[in-house]
Parts: C-alpha cells; structure tokens; sequence
C-alpha cells in the first residue's frame, strides 16, 4: 500500500479544484451583481423599508428577513474582486454603485422613521452603534466566506448566511434612524459599523482572489494599481484603530464589572446580612444596600481595604445603606395606612365641594 504524506493528505481535503466554477463565470457573476437599477434598487428600497420596521419593533427575525434580501453584498464583492484582478473599470463602477445604494438606503431609512410614530430606542438599534474589533472579524470572515462561496459550483446556503452575518442592513438603517432623530452618536456609530463591514468583505474578498490566484488584467497602470493598493491598506488600517479602541473600553467596562461583582459576592457576604442592590454614583462611590444585622464599622473597614486591593475598584469609596427588615416591613404598612387615610380624607372634601357647588348653582 502506498504512503500518503501528511501535506498531501491534508491537500487532497482543501483543495478546492473539483469544485471550482470557471473563473470567467465568476467574474462575470461577480461583475453582474455590481449594477444598482431597476429590480436591484426596488428590492434594496423594500429591504430597507423591512429592516427598520425590524428595528422599530425590535424583532430579529424581521431584520434578518431583510439581511436576505438585500442586495447590497454584489457592489462590496465586486469592489474586493476589482482589486483583486487589478480591474479599475470594475473598482470604480463598484465604489460608484455602492454609494448610490448607501445613499438612497439612508434616505429611505430616514424618511420611515421621520414617519413611524414610534420613535423608541430599542436594543437592536443600540447594537449597531458602537462597533467594535469583533465586527472586524466577522466582516473579514464573512467576506472570505463570500468569494469562497462565489468560486465554487454548488453554492449551498452560503451566501445567505455571509448576509445574516456581517449585517450590512441594519447599520444603514440606525445610520437613518440618527438623521432622522437628529441624533448624531447614533449616525456617526452606526456608519462606522457599516463602512467597517464594507471595507473588510471587500479586503477578504481581494484576499481569496489572491489565493485562488485569479488571472489579472495587464493593460492597466502598474502605478496606478499600486496606488489604489496602497490606498485601500490605509483605508483597513484607519478603520481598524476606532473599532479597536471601542473594543478595548468595551472590555475594560467588563473586567470592571466582574471584578466589582466578584468583591460584592466575596468580601461582602456578612452573617445574618444580605446586600439586595448596589449602586455607582459617579466615578467614585459604590453604595450598598443591606437588609438584617447591622453591619459593624470594623467590617465595613475591612471591606473599604478589601475593595482598595483591586486594581480596577481602588478608587472607589464604600458606603453602605443599612436597613432592618421588620422596621422596613413595619414602614411600609405605615406607609400604606398612611395613604388609605388621606385618600379617604381626599374623596370626602370633593364630596363636600360637590354638594357646596350644587347648592351655589341652585
């Protein structure tokens, strides 16, 4: 029995030759999706319409449903295969396509909501605006996957799920949303989020062109290809530094958490006392509330040391808010006798003014 090497039994899983499409058939499929009239711009227009309806009422699956239908991954593709092939007829049909499809998405996203009458700011709008490294990635991945996808014959549900993934749709819709609302953090995070999705589909899309080693054109300018080159790094590169410094508040926001958490669960758990809520003010105070023994003043120092040990929770001062549960629950009845008594008070005074005006009006 013949050896097989492990480099070409590895091969013979990735590669990728069996399946390929003509490389031809990909350009021009590729090249095809580029154009934004007619059928192209209705559909976009209807996408638009679904995804902020999506993230009006704050359902998922409406914005997903718009994801699928929207056709604005073909100009990105083609950007990305443009550079790839070195094609500048392409690359420039590509960039002016997308942005009359960002424009006109934009204006229409914004014309719905200066119209909805329910202008609430729900959680799937506050998720795309304020991108981060990990939109990075999966913009990058989503693209890869994307010209993979393009390149071989039997494209399965591929597509579909790049759409689904790297969510060009609903960025372009909150971008809308801030026009509209005239909130501009809401615009200004909402088109990063989607210049950020453009740009790295469109550089793993020049990436997989290069691996799967299209042929280039060579009528065109060596200089004015390495320029467009050149251009197109800086451009990855200027995205990535706001997406990573959100990412790095983003995180640093989570390790505080978890730390502060950690010494809450840890270093406040007093017999016979239970901390029920706890709260920041500002940068500095860290209030607690406890309900049952009284907590000591030697151990509320022992807790404000304990809590001076963290890194992230040093600056903070402990003050504690202590409560007993009977005399709370004792309170709170004579809080609601409290209320009946006036109440009752309160509906025999308009009974009397009511009879006085009957009397002045006879």
């Amino acid at each position: 029995m013949e050896k097989i090497s492990l480099k070409a039994y590895l091969r013979q899983y990735f590669d990728m030759s069996e399946n390929r499409e003509k490389e031809e058939d990909v350009v021009d499929e590729i090249a095809s999706g580029v154009t934004f009239k007619g059928a192209n711009l209705w559909i976009l227009i209807c996408a638009v319409f679904i995804a902020s309806l999506g993230l009006n009422i704050n359902s998922t699956a409406v914005i997903i449903g718009a994801m699928l239908i929207s056709p604005l991954m073909g100009p990105i593709l083609g950007m990305g295969l443009a550079v790839g092939i070195d094609d500048l007829p392409l690359l420039r049909r590509a960039v002016k396509n997308y942005m009359v499809a960002t424009i006109i998405g934009i204006i229409t996203a914004t014309v719905y909501f200066l119209l909805t009458p329910f202008q609430g700011v729900q959680s799937e709008l506050l998720a795309r605006t304020e991108p981060t490294i990990y939109d990075v990635l999966i913009a990058f991945f989503g693209g890869a996957a994307g010209i993979v996808a393009a390149s071989i014959k039997d494209k399965g549900n591929v597509i579909p799920g790049v759409a689904i993934a790297t969510a060009l749709m609903p960025p372009l819709c909150t971008a809308g949303y801030g026009i509209a609302t005239g909130n501009l953090a809401f615009f200004a995070g909402a088109s990063l989020l989607y210049f950020i999705n453009t740009v790295f589909i469109a550089v793993a899309t020049t990436f997989g062109v290069f691996l799967l080693r299209f042929r280039r054109k060579h009528f065109v300018d060596p200089q004015r290809c390495k320029f467009v080159h050149r251009m197109i790094l800086a451009i990855a590169i200027l995205t990535m530094i706001p997406a990573g410094y959100m990412t790095v508040r983003m995180m640093r926001t989570s390790l505080f958490d978890k730390q502060l958490s950690n010494f809450v669960q840890h270093s406040l758990n007093w017999k016979g006392t239970q901390v029920i809520s706890q709260h920041l003010y500002g940068d500095s105070v860290l209030q607690i509330v406890a309900l049952g023994k009284e907590v000591t003043p030697e151990q509320k120092k022992k807790a404000q040391k304990e809590l001076n040990e963290h890194s992230r929770l040093k600056h903070l001062k402990l003050a504690v808010i202590q409560g007993n549960e009977s005399a709370d629950l004792a309170s709170e009845r004579g809080n609601l006798l409290t209320i009946s008594k006036n109440r009752e008070k309160s509906v025999k005074v308009l009974q009397e003014q009511a009879v006085e005006i009957k009397n002045l009006r006879e």
